[in-house]
């Protein structure tokens, strides 16, 4: 079973502050995400700025992208990132343009059905998120078995699956023993005060439970 990677989720309203940021965890993180409020506050320089910073990390533009497929794949892969989100109401056929241009993530949220994902496996689609929405979590749902039983379902089916939404460091030892791709944390890193010793908390707690 492969470690689980470390992604840091740049959800600021400006870029200096996610610039900044990231200067403080590129050495801890293995992904860099630029997240969707920074998208849509600065557009893909977001990501050229990223992609310049931290030239050896994976970049992920979060895009959430529902339609125009190839064309924002197309963008994404230009601009220097290594993936992109489709959200999970996107069509197949959507997802599939998007992934000829560059590896998808499709992030799930509501009203997915395995056999729709199993439809994104056959078109060569094998990235997820599993995600508490920020809403969600303000409304109080907590992490528990029935997260953990769709995250083990899904890697069953053959994803690649990564977890997000409000995760926190002791929130990481639900999931030991279970393959998890990528540990996503947005807020509980660039809202700290101090971001690199809260990106190596992340990290030590990884290399704790999954050795």
């Amino acid at each position: 079973m492969a470690k689980p990677m470390l992604q840091v989720a740049l959800d600021t309203k400006d870029l200096p502050t996610a610039i900044g940021v990231a200067r403080q965890v590129v050495d801890v993180v293995d992904v860099v995400e630029a997240g969707t409020l920074l998208i849509y506050e600065e557009g893909l320089s977001a990501v050229r700025n990223l992609r310049a910073l931290a030239p050896d990390k994976i970049i992920l533009a979060d895009t959430k992208t529902a339609d125009a497929g190839a064309d924002v794949g197309a963008e994404c892969k230009e601009a220097g990132a290594d993936w992109m989100t489709c959200i999970n109401a996107a069509t197949v056929p959507t997802m599939k343009s998007a992934q000829s241009k560059i590896e998808v993530q499709v992030e799930l949220y509501k009203n997915w059905t395995e056999e729709l994902a199993q439809e994104w496996l056959d078109a060569g689609i094998d990235q997820v998120v599993y995600h508490q929405s920020r809403d969600a979590k303000l409304a109080g749902q907590t992490w528990g078995q029935k997260d953990l039983d769709e995250v083990k379902k899904l890697i069953s089916m053959g994803f690649k699956v990564s977890v997000t939404g409000g995760v926190k460091p002791e929130v990481l030892k639900l999931f030991e023993g279970v393959d998890v791709y990528t540990f996503i944390a947005g807020r509980a890193i660039h809202g700290a005060a101090d971001p690199h010793a809260a990106a190596v908390e992340f990290k030590n707690e990884i290399d704790r439970i999954w050795g």
